[in-house]
Formats: structure tokens, sequence, C-alpha cells
């Protein structure tokens, strides 16, 4: 017989490549469009900025309800399917690794607009995986300090999620394998999932807004030179 740390690694290294391919199709399917966002956020929420670059005249507490709302809606679809899918018990963890990924990268790119983070070029959305490592609780920020660093960031900020999310999966999902309960149990532990994933994004691009809001307000406060009289 495998010994027991053996099916832990074995199962956790199936689930680790499931998770780098549940996020990464995620990423590549379903993307939140920035345009149309904003004109949701002024519809819906009555934001008072046209732009993104509007939002950092928002008073920030207005954004922050805003970013709580988008987790609480995210906390709910993540526990609606892992009611459903969780009464198939570990059979079923694949698909529901497949749909709480897309709700999570989803959540995470809604999070990013919120705060005036489009994700519009290469290095952005490289940004925007820094983030999502940020919400797994894993720290590479560092690899943006240099540029040429930027084509690095996505792969690890994958594998580092990937090993992150497998390891809360074994930790958490293991009562899965009680058919009677695991419907339940699959709608709380993606609740909470969500919760702890959004809470850590949100915290990222708050500071990171905050950082530039800060830039913006040392600019305007620079006097402008005055002409001298000719």
């Amino acid at each position: 017989m495998m010994p027991d740390n053996g099916r832990k690694s074995l199962l956790r290294r199936g689930l680790e490549a499931a998770v780098r391919k549940a996020f990464t199709h995620a990423y590549e399917t379903i993307k939140v469009d920035p345009e149309r966002y904003i004109v949701h956020l002024r519809a819906a929420y009555g934001l008072p900025a046209l732009t993104y670059e509007g939002v950092y005249s928002v008073e920030l507490h207005v954004l922050d309800h805003i970013a709580e709302e988008t987790i609480r809606a995210s906390m709910k679809m993540a526990a609606a399917e892992g009611a459903s899918l969780g009464m198939g018990g570990m059979l079923t963890i694949v698909p529901d690794l497949g749909i709480l990924a897309a709700i999570t990268i989803r959540m995470i790119q809604k999070l990013s607009l919120v705060y005036g983070f489009p994700y519009n070029s290469e290095e952005e959305e490289a940004e925007l995986w820094v983030a999502a490592a940020s919400a797994a609780g894993v720290d590479i920020s560092r690899d943006l300090v240099e540029k040429q660093f930027v084509y690095r960031v996505v792969p690890r900020a994958i594998r580092g999620i990937a090993a992150q999310a497998s390891a809360e999966i074994i930790e958490k999902w293991s009562a899965r394998l009680i058919p009677v309960v695991s419907g339940a149990i699959g709608a709380g532990v993606n609740y909470y999932f969500m919760r702890a994933w959004g809470e850590r994004a949100l915290g990222h691009f708050r500071q990171r807004h905050l950082a530039v809001r800060q830039q913006h307000e040392r600019a305007a406060a620079i006097p402008l030179p005055s002409s001298s009289a000719s």
C-alpha cells in the first residue's frame, strides 16, 4: 500500500495542476470589460467618475463600499456553486475548481477596476496576477521592481496560487468525502474561501490606490510657475 503521505503528495500534485489549468483558462476566457464596467459602476452605484483616472477623486469610503459589495456578491455566487457541485463529493471537485476560479478571477478584475486600475497593457495584466497571488496569500511583488521581470510574473503567480489553493483544498475540502453533508460543506468552504481571498485582494488594490492618490495630491499641491512680465 502507498503511504498516507505519498497519497497526499500525489493528490496535492494533481490538485495543483487542476488549479493552474482552472485559473489560466478562467483568465483567458472570462474577462471583465473595463469600459462596460465603469458604465455599470455609474449606473448601479452612482459612481461620480467618467473615467478610471477620475476614480482617484472619488471619496475612498465610496470605493470601499463598492469593493465590499463586490466581494459579498462573489461570496454568494461561490456558496451557491459549492452547494450545487458539493453534492457530488470529490467527484465534482475539478468542475467546482473551474467555476470557483472563474468567480475569483472576475472578482479580482472588478476590484482592480473599482480602485482605478484597468488592465490594458501586458504590464498591467501582470500587476493583476500579482494581485491574484496576493489574494491567495503569496507575495511576488518584488518581481515587478524591474520591468524585465514582467514576463516572469504570470507563471510564478499561477504556480503560487496553485500551491496555496491546493493546500487549502486538502485541508478544508476533505469532508466532501461524506456525500450527505458535502453540499453544505461545499457551500460553506467556498463562501469563506472567497471572503478570505476577496479581503486580501481588496487590501492589495486599496494600498496601491492610496499610493497613486497621494501622488496625485502632491502633484496638485505643487504651484504652477508664474509667467514673468515682459
